[in-house]
């Protein structure tokens, strides 16, 4: 099976470029949407003959530039349209010849009409270029009904996400943002995909993003309705997996004169089940050397969002928004471990089972007040932002622990004991951009941010004696930890050539951040505390070889700064034979970065090809080192370096009105030079990984989604981690007129998804495989009034879970 996805995904992206490199231009017409805040992403251009202008021949939409293609057509008299809703529609006679012609740009005028009628049947595209990345249309995506933000990552061309939900960008975690801003949603299984409008990903960001963002930046947009009157729509979803699921949500919005009020609401519900075999042999050890583990863990998982946003614009050039996000989580674990160890002769030395009952309840809370100003000349601009985020998180385990002799027979009292881990987390940002034009076609821009840090985590372990719990202080620890950072940019955006066709595009800029960090263990008496002033500049350097084509080439440095769990020092004995922790005295990974890109796009296909390289020094990795007792200690350590390099390539085809894809191929090399922890920890690591898309229409109303995705065996510092792949399916039929629908999803249809690792170390050889109930099936149903809305309503209402 891994062999057959390899070779079929390989295979795709040599047809899809062939077929690409075949593309030939005649006639055309380009141009750029925009209204008076700026570009216009996902209008509707449709071209029609002037002979018979009730035909559409042809119709695309418009990217987040605003920008429009349409090509390869012959010479005449055409009538070009542009419509989206909430706009007045505005048509024009164009002649075309052998020529590709480009237009002045469009100005679309909002309309205070409010259409009940209406249907849309263009479907957004499911990528969107951008000059920093692309924008990744949620609602395309079928096959991910009834799931949450980790489950839609997961089709995101060129993010690698893997059966545990770990997410990579060209090798290297990226900084998370929601709504563009810092959260304490760090589990994105807290964000219900039917909430999620869109995902940027900025694969080389500019000085205006903050510093710490190493591979790069995904932004999570959130949906937002702003559209005049009253509107909502209403989805329910059940299905199964190993044990049931359900999910259901509802969007309410009214938008009237100068206020907009919105409101939704979404739940999930799923029992879940895993399956984990492990094992370890310790080269040294006589006694304790081989180890053998199994287990089962059986999961309940609730989830509950509540978002409400209020927007107003008391005139034209003012606006003030305030959004609120409320999030309650629950997993009910129920876990058992079965540990085995023989000796070097193979005889047996000790056997215990550990079963565990976790109960975990979270909250957060968020709030965002925002301010918008605009000026008479739209090149200048101005917003603010307060935002704080707080998560409060409760953890309570029951554990009892049975010991057997080599006759599964039990040896003495059962072992009891109960743990708790309760963590407070707030971060808050401060936020002010301005941008003004210094000359024609130059505009600076300049910006602070400050965030501000708190996290306390207070775990305490105690064992039951003589019936009573008492308090281990051994393994009992409470950590705090405070964080600033005040951050400054300023950059300059440039052009050369024709206003609004310009030949270069280029950018440069700086920015500086103070970083004052300090953290406290109170049982451990470790203190630390880091106050340093760096500077990251970035550049860039766009030209346009053809209205439908360009190269560029950018430069970034960036920081990775060891996250909270990377810090902390207490030692996890969950699992007393794997215990891991965190290193206080990390250093942040200093990372230079290169990228050189090509976009180019043709009638029925189009194609984005970048190559990268980035030099990482302090590099942060996880390191397994085995301990005198037998057991093996994981932790964080700054290695040596780590140099990266890699070509990822986005191809898009519609060859037919009833069938596009899109294939995302991501291939790169990884030196990692750990000479500075021990000699055996240096290595040169290959992977790549590809996912392809396929949307069919068979018949009016209904779509079709096959989504494949491979990630290839990855060599670590200290083995490698298994490959990995997976197929799923979706379905979505309208019904009536269109106001409902009804959509079915298959989620990992082989079964094949799964995690593991191979360490191979001169110590000790350890692997560990884990399988999740992956496969299943959920069945939903969808409602929305206001028809002149439910597209945009309904977009990635149907989502899958995993």
């Amino acid at each position: 099976m891994e062999k057959l996805f390899s070779k079929l995904i390989l295979g795709l992206a040599i047809v899809g470029l062939s077929q690409g490199s075949f593309g030939q231009q005649t006639a055309g017409v380009h141009g750029k949407v925009i209204d008076t805040k700026g570009a216009i992403e996902f209008a509707e251009v449709n071209l029609k003959r002037v002979t018979d202008t009730t035909k559409i021949i042809l119709s695309t939409t418009t990217d987040a530039n605003g920008g429009f293609a349409i090509e390869r057509l012959s010479s005449g008299s055409y009538l070009i349209q542009f419509r989206l809703i909430g706009y007045k529609t505005i048509s024009q006679n164009i002649k075309l010849n052998t020529t590709i012609i480009d237009l002045p740009p469009v100005v679309l005028a909002e309309s205070a009409t409010v259409l009940n009628s209406v249907t849309i049947d263009v479907q957004k595209k499911l990528i969107q270029k951008t000059q920093e990345g692309f924008v990744f249309n949620a609602g395309s995506t079928l096959s991910q009904m009834g799931g949450t933000a980790t489950d839609l990552l997961k089709n995101v061309p060129t993010l690698s996400v893997d059966a545990d939900g770990g997410l990579t960008l060209r090798g290297k975690t990226p900084m998370i943002l929601i709504n563009g801003k810092n959260s304490t949603i760090t589990n994105f299984d807290q964000i219900a995909a039917s909430s999620i409008e869109s995902i940027e990903v900025v694969t080389n960001p500019s000085a205006k993003y903050d510093a710490n963002a190493e591979s790069g930046v995904i932004n999570i947009k959130l949906k937002k309705n702003n559209q005049t009157g009253t509107n909502g729509s209403f989805v329910t979803g059940a299905g199964f997996g190993a044990k049931g699921r359900a999910n259901s949500s509802v969007i309410v919005n009214h938008k009237s004169g100068k206020w907009n009020f919105g409101l939704g609401y979404d739940n999930r519900f799923a029992g879940r089940v895993r399956h984990i075999d492990a094992g370890r042999t310790n080269y040294f050890i006589a006694d304790e050397y081989l180890l053998a583990q199994k287990r089962n863990d059986s999961r309940l998982e609730q989830l509950q969002n509540l978002k409400l946003n209020i927007d107003f614009s008391p005139n034209e050039r003012n606006s003030l928004s305030f959004e609120a996000i409320g999030n309650l989580e629950g997993q009910d674990n129920n876990e058992t471990l079965r540990s085995t160890i023989y000796n070097n002769t193979n005889a047996f030395y000790s056997d215990n089972q550990r079963h565990s009952l976790e109960i975990e309840r979270s909250k957060v809370a968020e709030m965002a007040l925002n301010y918008q100003r605009k000026f008479k000349d739209d090149r200048k601009s101005l917003t603010s932002s307060i935002t704080s985020s707080f998560n409060k998180d409760r953890q309570n385990t029951d554990i009892d622990t049975y010991y057997y002799d080599a006759m599964q027979a039990q040896l003495g009292n059962v072992f009891l004991q109960k743990t708790h881990n309760y963590e407070n987390q707030n971060i808050s940002n401060a936020k002010l951009d301005y941008a003004f034009p210094v000359a024609k076609q130059s505009i600076v821009e300049t910006g602070y941010k400050g965030t501000f840090r708190f996290f306390n985590s207070d775990y305490q372990s105690a064992d039951n004696v003589n019936n009573v719990y008492v308090v281990n202080t051994a393994s009992s620890n409470t950590f705090k930890f405070d964080e600033q950072i005040n951050a400054f940019y300023a950059m300059m955006n440039s052009s050369i050539g024709d206003k609004d066709s310009p030949k270069w595009k280029y950018n440069f800029g700086l920015r500086a951040e103070q970083v004052h960090n300090q953290g406290k263990t109170i049982t451990q008496n470790t203190d630390f505390t880091n106050n340093y002033l760096k500077f990251f500049p970035s550049a860039s350097l766009q030209y346009q070889l053809k209205a439908d084509s360009f190269l560029k080439f950018a430069y970034t440095k960036r920081i990775n700064r060891p996250d909270l769990g990377q810090l902390n020092p207490f030692m996890d004995i969950t699992d007393a034979l794997n215990p891991h922790s965190g290193n206080p005295y990390l250093k942040p990974e200093i990372v230079n970065g290169l990228e050189l890109g090509y976009s180019r796009d043709w009638k029925h296909y189009n194609l984005t090809f970048n190559s990268y390289y980035r030099n990482a020094s302090n590099s942060i990795k996880q390191y397994s080192e085995l301990q005198s007792d037998g057991t093996v200690l994981l932790s964080p350590k700054n290695f040596g370096s780590t140099i990266t390099y890699g070509l990822e390539t986005i191809v898009g085809i519609k060859p037919a009105p009833f069938y596009d894809a899109n294939l995302s191929l991501n291939a790169f090399q990884q030196n990692i030079n750990g000479s500075n922890i021990a000699n055996d920890v240096s290595s040169k690591a290959f992977n790549w990984y590809g996912k392809w898309i396929n949307n069919f229409v068979p018949w009016q109303g209904g779509k079709l989604q096959l989504i494949g995705s491979y990630n290839s065996r990855l060599s670590t510092a200290q083995g490698n981690r298994i490959a990995i792949y997976s197929t799923d399916f979706g379905f979505q039929q309208k019904l009536g007129k269109g106001n409902a629908r009804l959509g079915l999803v298959v989620t990992d249809m082989f079964n094949t998804l799964k995690s593991g690792y191979l360490n191979n170390t001169t110590d000790f050889t350890n692997y560990r495989t884990s399988k999740s109930d992956t496969r299943a099936v959920m069945l939903t149903f969808a409602y929305t009034f206001k028809a002149a809305f439910k597209e945009k309503l309904l977009e990635n209402q149907f989502k899958p879970e995993y």
